[in-house]
């Protein structure tokens, strides 16, 4: 199982200057990706005068989000890793992919990201609120638990097959925007049901800012146990005790 493979790390491993390099990227990874997905969302409620929520709009946060991520992951990569995301973190740190005290920093760093990024918002908007998410009527914290597991399941399979795979070969280019895609698909998915978060950080953000804590406790608890998930099935099916797999040649797709 991946869980053998979990480890706390070494406390001088916090003061080694590419573990700060790495938080510092993933600080900014998640600025611009916040600022991007988050200010989308501002910039409809601007358009429509808080109006309701459609279908167009709907698309475009879906739009906004995924080009963003697939350019903070793209920035990132060659960091830190591009994590962008706690749950992302989290499922790195199940498969054995990073350390407890690297996840840390990488966790603070996300979440200053995305607190800052929605400060920058609210001041260049003029105090336009920055709102938090929330459940939309008629559906309970426990539809809303399910979607956020599912959802990051999703995305953190993504991303092991994508960019942690080491049998990945020449699918490892693609990982940003595949990456991108799954996040603005799940978007349309769920977005209309519970703002389709699958990130704590962005839900942490504008939390803070508005000062909104309501049903907060299901944007962490989803994607945490849906990255959990993802990487121990991934891990224990496809990497762990699986042969070496030769890549096909471009010629054969």
């Amino acid at each position: 199982m991946p869980i053998s493979r979990i480890a706390v790390g070494r406390p001088v491993e916090v003061s080694q200057p590419d573990v700060l390099r790495a938080a510092l990227a993933e600080f900014f990874s998640m600025l611009i990706f916040v600022f991007a997905g988050e200010g989308s969302g501002m910039a409809f409620n601007k358009l429509t005068d808080n109006g309701s929520a459609t279908p167009t709009g709907l698309v475009a946060a879906s739009l906004a989000h995924a080009f963003a991520l697939f350019v903070a992951v793209s920035v990132g990569a060659n960091i830190s890793g591009g994590h962008v995301n706690p749950a992302v973190t989290f499922g790195a740190f199940i498969g054995g992919n990073i350390t407890l005290l690297r996840g840390i920093f990488y966790w603070i760093a996300q979440l200053l990201g995305s607190v800052v990024a929605c400060w920058l918002l609210k001041f260049a908007t003029g105090g336009q609120e920055t709102s938090a998410f929330s459940l939309s009527s008629n559906v309970s914290v426990w539809n809303a638990l399910l979607l956020e597991i599912v959802m990051t399941f999703g995305l953190v399979y993504t991303v092991y097959a994508t960019a942690v795979d080491p049998k990945k070969g020449n699918v490892g280019i693609v990982a940003p925007i595949a990456i991108g895609f799954i996040v603005g698909a799940n978007i349309l998915a769920g977005g209309a049901f519970d703002g389709a978060s699958m990130n704590p950080a962005v839900s942490f953000g504008p939390a803070v800012v508005s000062w909104s804590w309501t049903h907060h406790w299901v944007y962490w608890a989803g994607p945490f146990i849906g990255a959990a998930i993802a990487a121990i099935v991934y891990d224990k099916l496809f990497i762990v005790g699986v042969g070496a797999h030769e890549p096909l040649s471009t010629n054969d797709f």
